[in-house]
């Protein structure tokens, strides 16, 4: 979360406002654990220049200092409350002789002692999070104009176009670690458009099925924003496929309950609802099979309801094809249900002339959606040729119609092979879901198994899969350089060292009592010993490099001498091969300058993401090591922060005990 502050600088009427900013301002932030910029140079020149005001539109809270009658505060004010309808929080000193401008003298805000401006240090705390948990309007100029909407935050906010590839190429190389890296990243160094970069990796995780790592993305999200409408409508998909209706519908209903929200978006939102009352009718027939299944599926009221919230959504907009086709597939299986069990179908009525009054109207409803259906489709596939475009939900869309009105099996297994050509992962898991209930309930059965016969394999990362490995993620010392004073691993306990990583990575595996993998880089010292101690053990691992393999060999691995330089090789020559984390074994431009985050350090939190990424049922840090300056304990920290189980093996006492034994 990051504030942008607005004030005069230095001395202004007796108001040193450089010391206010250092002894109130900053010091509440920090409790908050909120980062900082202010308009700085630009406004003491009178420039109010782009990156301005794209700190005054985009920040998630600004601070506003109005206790002197200062042109460019005002100005600055004025801008951030036409185009932000909250998240503003305004101070000022006390007992200066001018009153607060008539249109903010109503607004609520913090009064500070010039002279002692730290006194209020706790009333501004308590300020910021009443102003970031509010979601009360405090610009008087949405008061003024209730119906009037802030701009959509991605048009106020330039994210580097560099960050922008990065995460492109991670989505299309399945790099689930690299995205988490980066999500930590924009989070934790208070980025100016860190909002619009969690966004773009969040949709990036989503469209790789990792479900996990996408809700901490769009909860972070949520935190900031809490009533965005994009990010409400993802989370209602990530419960979903978490299995967290409850969550799910929460989400999606602050959403709907949202008075200026446009219709497309209540459509969407209505959409994501009623597959909510989809998932619970699967729920009620999902452990039967033939008959019975068929019998409880009809008999469920939810197949009824989620069809009518479909309808509803499909009538919100009718641009919308998804809501109409999803409408359109339940009434057909309602209706081919009903043929097909006629005493059953009319044991749900009071008469069999009920049963068949409803079942005509039912027919006549999808005789309906399956014209407006169409046609929204072929207005859609019209718009995308003018733009010379592609959509491949689209194309699936497309061929999910056909299966629902054609008899001929060839042609939609032809309408599903060229829609999934290169279509995302998300995208064929949700187009599966659909012909799975049909292939169930046996409707449209021809047409189902044509479809899914030419899917791909079902991926191991889609939801319901089974739990990922135990994984054992290493980090510690290197061996000592020669004449290192004092040393902290020598090559004389290179033995110890390596019995006590064997005697660790032992007890985590058996405790796990499954199957485990180990997680390491390939640096001299205790990396290349975990790797071969889990090759002993019959453990599965992996190598994660910095940078180029040829380039770390030589940079870090040969200065430590041929004993090492041979074990390194003898690693390179088993499978997997390792994974390098960037060719240029540099800290991207997009990354503002932070003193501490090296390329070094960024590489072992990639590390943890990885690992974090292969959804582990348990996840343990394993540490060798003493120093707390080292590189390994900000990794400490961050799998900690995931919940991981840590393990220390002391090298001091390595040492200690190597000493007594030669004594």
């Amino acid at each position: 979360m990051r504030a942008f502050v607005v004030r005069p600088f230095g001395m202004r009427e007796g108001i040193n406002f450089d010391e206010v900013q250092r002894r109130l301002i900053d010091p509440a932030l920090s409790m908050a654990a909120i980062g900082s910029s202010t308009t700085g140079a630009f406004l003491q020149a009178g420039n109010i220049r782009q990156d301005v005001f794209q700190g005054l539109l985009a920040a998630d809270l600004v601070i506003a200092d109005i206790s002197v009658h200062n042109a460019n505060v005002f100005y600055s004010l004025g801008v951030r409350h036409a185009l932000q309808r909250n998240r503003t929080l305004l101070i000022g000193a006390s007992q200066r002789g001018q009153e607060v401008p008539f249109d903010l003298r109503t607004d609520r805000y913090i009064e500070y002692n010039a002279d002692r401006p730290e006194d209020r240090i706790e009333a501004m705390l308590e300020a910021l999070r009443f102003t970031l948990l509010s979601d009360s309007v405090d610009s008087p100029i949405f008061q003024a104009l209730p119906q009037l909407r802030s701009p959509d935050r991605s048009q106020l906010v330039a994210v580097p176009p560099l960050f922008r590839e990065e995460v492109e190429v991670a989505k299309q190389r399945r790099r689930r670690g690299v995205l988490g890296l980066m999500a930590s990243e924009v989070m934790t160094l208070s980025v100016p458009w860190a909002t619009e970069g969690l966004r773009l990796v969040g949709l990036a995780q989503l469209n790789l099925l990792a479900f996990r790592a996408a809700k901490a993305t769009f909860e972070a999200l949520w935190k900031v924003a809490p009533a965005d409408t994009e990010t409400n409508q993802r989370l209602g998909t990530i419960y979903q496929r978490l299995g967290d209706l409850d969550a799910s519908e929460q989400a999606l209903q602050r959403v709907l309950s949202d008075p200026g929200a446009a219709r497309q978006e209540r459509a969407e939102g209505l959409s994501l609802m009623a597959r909510n009352i989809k998932d619970r009718w699967r729920a009620s027939w999902a452990d039967s099979r033939g008959a019975s299944a068929a019998e409880r599926a009809l008999s469920s009221p939810d197949l009824f309801r989620a069809f009518e919230t479909y309808r509803r959504a499909f009538h919100q907009n009718l641009d919308s094809f998804y809501p109409g086709l999803n409408a359109m597939a339940l009434v057909t299986i309602a209706i081919e249900l009903a043929k097909k069990l006629p005493d059953h179908w009319e044991s749900l009525h009071e008469s069999e002339e009920q049963a068949r009054i409803d079942l005509e109207r039912l027919e006549r409803q999808r005789e309906r959606l399956s014209g407006a259906v169409g046609t929204s489709l072929d207005a859609a596939r019209e718009q995308l040729r003018d733009r010379g475009a592609e959509d491949r939900w689209l194309d699936i869309s497309e061929a999910d119609y056909i299966l629902l009105t054609s008899d001929k099996p060839r042609r939609v297994a032809s309408a599903y092979r060229n829609a999934l050509a290169s279509a995302p992962e998300f995208f064929v898991d949700a187009a599966r879901l659909l012909l799975d209930t049909f292939q169930v309930l046996e409707v449209l059965q021809q047409n189902a198994e044509a479809a899914l016969s030419v899917f791909p394999p079902r991926s191991s990362s889609a939801a319901g899969s089974t739990p990922g490995p135990a994984v054992i993620l290493f980090t510690g010392e290197r061996v000592d350089p020669p004449g290192m004073s004092p040393p902290r691993f020598p090559d004389s306990i290179r033995e110890r060292v390596r019995q006590a990583i064997a005697d660790a990575v032992g007890r985590v595996r058996e405790s796990s009592g499954g199957p485990t993998l180990g997680i390491s880089s390939g640096a001299p010292g205790g990396d290349l010993l975990f790797q071969e101690v889990c090759e002993e053990l019959g453990i599965d691992r992996q190598v994660y490099l910095p940078g180029p393999v040829d380039r770390f060999r030589g940079e870090q691995v040969s200065a430590a001498g041929r004993f090492w330089e041979e074990k390194f090789d003898a690693l390179l020559r088993k499978e997997p091969p390792p994974e390098v984390l960037s060719e240029l074994e540099a800290l991207p431009l997009w990354l503002p300058a932070v003193p501490a985050y090296t390329p070094s350090l960024r590489a072992a939190l990639w590390m943890v993401h990885v690992a974090l990424a292969l959804e582990p049922q348990r996840l343990t840090l394993l540490v060798l090591g003493d120093t707390e300056e080292h590189l390994f304990w900000p990794v400490r920290d961050a799998a900690e922060q995931y919940g991981a189980t840590i393990v220390n093996i002391s090298t001091s006492e390595l040492l200690e005990a190597n000493t007594a034994s030669t004594a």
